[in-house]
């Protein structure tokens, strides 16, 4: 069985503002006190990894290991079919070093726009969310979830971050950026990562 995260202080592995805040809302029903990376000053490791597990995994181990303590670690991006997956895990550097995520939505259609994906069934992507949730003495457990719907233009919405305000997901009238986060939590690759972790580490851990 899965080792269980018990409650106490957990590092979210993140400098992603919007993250932190995501994730910290997903544990706090379980006696888990966030806190992030950025706040206790930790760097940011250079993301090596080739995939979006890898990724997750080396961030909460470098945070296990320079804290001491638990860390869970996110790693996440929007896929688009017609762009060959792009921007994949690149979905960050998209947005440049100031993380201008408006810069990064107009790439993506510009790209799309050259690919000539102007019709709905040519727009298809879908978001990648790996949590690894990492302890000091090495063990690591890694899920992943997905949602996948197709992106509109122009964006839509104030909430959330990222990409978000193009991303309508399959059955929704709203793109992420226009849901209320409850709504969003309750079907983001996000929230449904967490469901794993939550069944495999919160409800019936070891």
């Amino acid at each position: 069985m899965t080792r269980r995260l018990l409650p106490g202080r957990l590092v979210v592995a993140s400098h992603n503002r919007g993250k932190i805040v995501e994730i910290a809302e997903l544990v706090a029903p379980f006696g888990v006190t966030p806190v992030s990376a950025a706040d206790l000053g930790l760097p940011e490791p250079e993301e090596t990894g080739t995939t979006f597990a890898a990724n997750a995994e080396l961030k909460a181990r470098a945070s296990a290991l320079a804290t001491g303590l638990p860390a869970l670690a996110d790693d996440s991006g929007l896929s688009v079919a017609a762009l060959g997956g792009d921007p994949g895990i690149y979905s960050a550097r998209w947005a440049g070093e100031t993380r201008d995520f408006t810069l990064a939505m107009q790439k993506v259609e510009d790209a799309l726009q050259v690919a000539g994906a102007t019709t709905a069934p040519l727009r298809r992507a879908h978001f990648t969310c790996a949590l690894s949730l990492a302890w000091p003495d090495g063990e690591i457990l890694t899920v992943e979830g997905e949602v996948h719907g197709r992106l509109v233009w122009p964006p839509r919405g104030g909430n959330g971050f990222g990409y978000d305000a193009v991303f309508l997901a399959d059955g929704q009238s709203e793109t992420f950026g226009e849901m209320e986060p409850a709504a969003k939590h309750g079907m983001s690759h996000r929230a449904r990562a967490f469901a794993l972790l939550k069944a495999a580490c919160l409800d019936g851990g070891a």
